[in-house]
């Protein structure tokens, strides 16, 4: 994988740097894994605007991701390494002997060609499945649930990945992509291997455009709006805004918004760094 920064033959170009998608096997996806993916624009059922700043964007179309990987025992060859428009990171296409195929996540240095498998007593290779107790202390992981047979929930964007610090009955202890450490039931299944694209975080936009291809309309800065719109708007000349909070008034950078009593608090043994 990597980037490649464009040279400024127009204005929008120059500081451009876009991914280079060296890792792309195929341009045409899987027909059969294709769902239709209707945009809103930000309006409701009534047709009124109930969010800001969404519009637009390039037509695209959903493809159908194994989260789950609930084959058991059922060894899959990769077919190809596609792009995704509806998510950071890179997905696989895996076929089955029965010819079933199916999309998965990819993960890095994962090829062509490579034979995977999802269950427990599994070898702890690139690309298989397994329960987090069989998994051994120290392995890179992705893919994680938070409750068993429910799918993968933590760790599927572009680049990350946690790591499997302890194991203590029927918990185990991760190390989560923010940096927090929490308790996971141990039943619960991830993925070997960090997610593929990790220089997606390299890439610079260069214009306003590549912002309206992914159907985001220009954000106005809350300082700039008058105070009947936003709690910093307002004032003489160019004020500095005061605290800054959301529209609804909630302050940020800082403020931690996650309940008190919510019951999985138990279950997190450091937070995440400030």
């Amino acid at each position: 994988m990597s980037v490649k920064a464009l040279k400024p033959i127009t204005p929008g170009q120059r500081g451009r740097v876009v991914n280079g998608f060296d890792a792309i096997t195929t341009d045409k996806p899987e027909k059969s894994l294709l769902a239709p993916k209707k945009r809103s624009g930000g309006r409701n059922s009534q047709g009124k605007m109930t969010m800001r700043y969404i519009g637009g964007g390039h037509k695209k179309r959903y493809r159908i991701i194994d989260f789950k990987r609930n084959r058991f025992d059922d060894v899959s060859e990769v077919m190809s390494i596609e792009y995704d428009p509806n998510r950071s990171a890179f997905i696989a296409l895996t076929k089955f002997n029965d010819n079933e195929k199916r999309y998965i996540v990819a993960l890095k240095g994962l090829k062509v060609g490579d034979k995977i498998v999802s269950g427990s007593k599994k070898s702890p290779d690139l690309g298989n499945c397994m329960p987090l107790s069989d998994i051994p202390l120290g392995t890179i992981i992705s893919c994680i649930e938070m409750r068993p047979g429910k799918g993968a929930a933590i760790a599927r964007s572009a680049g990350s990945f946690a790591q499997l610090m302890a194991k203590d009955g029927k918990f185990v202890t991760v190390k989560m992509p923010s940096g927090e450490t929490r308790l996971i039931l141990s039943s619960c299944y991830a993925t070997i291997g960090s997610v593929s694209n990790s220089d997606h975080q390299l890439t610079v936009f260069g214009k306003a455009g590549s912002k309206r291809w992914l159907g985001r309309r220009p954000r106005t800065r809350p300082v700039a709006m008058n105070p009947v719109d936003h709690p910093m708007g307002g004032g003489e000349g160019r004020a500095s805004g005061g605290h800054p909070r959301s529209k609804n008034g909630i302050p940020a950078k800082g403020f931690r918004t996650r309940d008190k009593k919510k019951a999985s608090n138990k279950y997190i043994i450091e937070r995440k760094k400030k």
